[in-house]
């Protein structure tokens, strides 16, 4: 992955066979704390208008028209919805609630720039022979099932996985550990690596290249935010992906 910045946006940006995938920072964008700057979430009270125009200087930056992104209304579960074209309503453009209960998106169309929205949970990005999907991976959409359901939608070969909480700083109770003893090496202690939980998943659903950024959200305060370090009142970073 490589750095890229544009008009003070920062993100991370990976090169996947036939795509691209984007993972922002809060650097850049117009929200004040303790949303500063790139926020592109109302659900935490944030204003509309502040994240419409994040959002539209995000999509700008990456090259991506904002009409084309598709998002869902993430609640931690392993469900996925297939993009053939443009959403309606504009749930990114027009900063309004989306209808769909999902956890990642896929498509084959290059108009469209599938989205989630992370503040510590992993966004995965996937290309195959059947599209592109975008994955909001927390604990409970890994265990579920998540990574698996979108490397079948799209064939998945190749894979990005962009910042998150990393097993420095995610120490979880029992509940959590026990959902994946099926693995070697993804915990240590109460320390749970959840990018090694996702590149082993990946790999059981037979994706053959695989990249991740590396990157703690929790310790890079200047750089994302994050839901564990600083509680409910802070922003969402995103991961997107798109066919070139």
């Amino acid at each position: 992955m490589e750095w890229r910045e544009h008009e003070g946006v920062r993100w991370l940006e990976a090169e996947l066979p036939g795509a691209r995938a984007a993972f922002s920072t809060r650097r850049g964008g117009v929200s004040e704390e303790p949303y500063e700057a790139l926020n592109v979430a109302i659900l935490t009270g944030d204003e509309v208008e502040r994240v419409r125009e994040n959002r539209r200087m995000l999509a700008g930056s990456i090259g991506r028209d904002d009409d084309g992104v598709v998002m869902g209304r993430q609640v931690h579960g392993a469900s996925l919805r297939r993009h053939e074209g443009r959403q309606d309503p504009r749930v990114y453009a027009d900063v309004v609630k989306s209808p769909d209960q999902v956890d990642a998106q896929a498509t084959s169309n290059p108009d469209l720039t599938p989205l989630v929205m992370v503040a510590d949970c992993l966004p995965v990005a996937m290309v195959g022979p059947r599209g592109v999907a975008m994955s909001h991976c927390g604990w409970r959409g890994l265990a579920g099932g998540l990574v698996a359901e979108a490397a079948k939608e799209v064939e998945a070969e190749a894979a990005a996985v962009g910042p998150g909480i990393g097993p420095c700083c995610y120490e979880v109770g029992e509940e959590v550990l026990s959902a994946f003893v099926a693995l070697d090496g993804v915990a240590s202690g109460r320390m749970l690596d959840l990018t090694a939980i996702a590149t082993a998943l990946l790999e059981r659903a037979g994706v053959s290249a695989i990249e991740s950024s590396g990157l703690c959200t929790s310790c890079n305060p200047e750089l994302f935010y994050s839901h564990r370090r600083d509680g409910e009142r802070t922003g969402r970073q995103a991961g997107l992906v798109w066919l070139r």
